[in-house]
């Protein structure tokens, strides 16, 4: 046997207890999840159902306030999809915001292509630097639209650094950040700000990201919808749906939301330039921007809030060449770890209550850590099935429930998310679904678990890097 030629019978029983209290660990990390799971999937598809229920007996929506907001808008050779942003943008249900494009010093035709399809024109205007950005080459805007629109061209330096550039420029008091690739749904305005109609205290509110892929949009109206041809984009639908609908709504519960998506998120400008603005050191922004904003509030003792607007809808492009999403998820990984160090103070600080002991705790057990215990995990069971320790059928049948499990809870968020917004879902496409959970929590879950365990390697030669992914323009009509 294998187990007689590597170990002798001391070092043999060595490895038994080892592999023994590492098998334990590993079930437990899993249960653990899969109840952390359950609890966060049962709360954000019941608050999904009774805020869809609340609205259906309201007869009319209060249309009269509104916040203004600048959305910002930071491109980098975005020339194919700019277009068709803006545009999207200029149709939203909104009466008082501004559009500002930051060209982050493309080297590609984005900021000419803005400029001939909005005939916009040179102006000079001098920009304030109340957070420190790189410097503007030309400013020009556009006022024949329903919206003022502006275009700033600045020197590159990064996507923080053009988010900045925005806040400077900006002209209202509460500032909408999205991605060049995203579109925004017709009334997402008007829902994302109803947190800070409704509480003075809120100072930022994240917005429901979906990949846009296969979905049609008509002036930000969702007129067919059906999954992604490409498998890889349609199990990142499965996976966006389940991430949106579990710790999103359920962090919204005790103001412990730690993240809000850089492609869909709404800030009070006085209270992030207060806090420092973006941190271009970093390549998660948009988590450090959210975890700063915390830790500045609760120092200073300011009273405030985080909130998710569940029904403010971001329309974005989800990666569908392999490659692609690697680069994502490793750029993902690589700025959570940079945001948890950065303010490792929060992490078992009574001042910071239920933000330290339940969110950061969580992702830093099952973000941070999750791929290097699960690919501990699986390797020791390897090694333990070698050397004949493991007991094949048990393990078997945890990981087929632990599966069976983990897809149900994927499809009860899948169509609690489509359901509540009104989504129509072929038969075909709900079999796609059905059949497609599987493998999502699986195999790719374990994929992206190497890929994102691997992310440390060579990252700070790309630590400025805006992440290139292959861009198709979105199906507008």
């Amino acid at each position: 046997m294998l187990r007689n030629i590597l170990f002798n019978d001391a070092a043999f029983e060595f490895v038994k207890v080892f592999l023994e209290w590492v098998e334990a660990f590993f079930v437990i990390y899993l249960i653990g999840y899969s109840t952390f799971l359950f609890v966060a999937v049962v709360t954000g598809s019941s608050s999904l159902y009774k805020k869809r229920r609340q609205e259906k007996l309201k007869n009319t929506i209060n249309r009269d306030y509104f916040v203004p907001i600048s959305i910002i808008v930071p491109a980098f050779n975005e020339e194919v999809t700019i277009v068709e942003n803006v545009r999207s943008l200029l149709a939203l249900d909104y009466t008082l915001y501004e559009i500002v494009v930051v060209d982050d010093g493309s080297s590609d035709a984005t900021s000419q292509r803005l400029i001939r399809a909005f005939d916009m024109k040179p102006i000079r205007r001098p920009i304030q630097r109340k957070i420190m950005c790189q410097s503007e080459e030309f400013i020009y805007e556009s006022v024949s639209g329903k919206v003022p629109l502006t275009l700033i061209r600045k020197k590159n330096g990064g996507k923080a650094d053009s988010l900045n550039m925005g806040i400077n420029a900006c002209r209202y008091p509460y500032f909408i950040c999205m991605d060049a690739d995203s579109v925004l749904q017709y009334d997402s305005l008007s829902k994302i700000v109803k947190p800070v109609i409704e509480d003075a205290n809120v100072v930022a509110v994240g917005g429901a990201v979906r990949p846009a892929n296969s979905v049609q949009i008509d002036r930000g109206r969702v007129i067919n919808y059906k999954l992604p041809s490409n498998v890889l984009a349609c199990m990142q639908v499965l996976e966006y749906d389940r991430s949106f609908l579990a710790s999103r709504i359920l962090f919204d519960k005790f103001n412990g939301s730690m993240i809000i998506s850089g492609a869909f998120g709404l800030f009070k400008k006085d209270t992030v330039i207060a806090a420092g603005g973006y941190d271009h050191s970093t390549m998660g922004e948009d988590m450090e921007l959210v975890v700063k904003l915390h830790e500045y509030c609760v120092t200073n003792e300011q009273p405030y809030s985080i909130k998710y607007a569940t029904d403010a809808v971001c329309w974005s492009q989800a990666p569908e060449r392999l490659i692609d999403l690697c680069k994502q998820r490793k750029r993902w990984h690589l700025g959570l770890f940079q945001t948890m160090l950065k303010h490792r103070k929060i992490f078992a600080n009574p001042k910071f209550g239920a933000v330290s002991f339940v969110s950061y705790f969580y992702f830093l057990i099952y973000e941070l850590l999750s791929p290097f215990i699960e690919i501990f995990g699986i390797l020791t069971m390897v090694l333990a099935f070698l050397v004949d320790l493991i007991n094949v059928p048990f393990m078997l049948l945890f990981f087929g429930i632990y599966a069976v499990f983990g897809s149900i809870l994927t499809l009860t968020a899948f169509f609690a998310r489509t359901q509540t917004i009104d989504l129509k879902i072929s038969p075909a496409d709900t079999l796609k679904a059905v059949l497609l959970c599987l493998f999502e929590i699986t195999l790719l879950r374990f994929v992206m678990a190497w890929v994102r365990a691997t992310a440390f390697i060579g990252y700070k030669k790309k630590r400025l890097n805006w992440g290139r992914i292959e861009r198709k323009k979105i199906n507008l009509k």
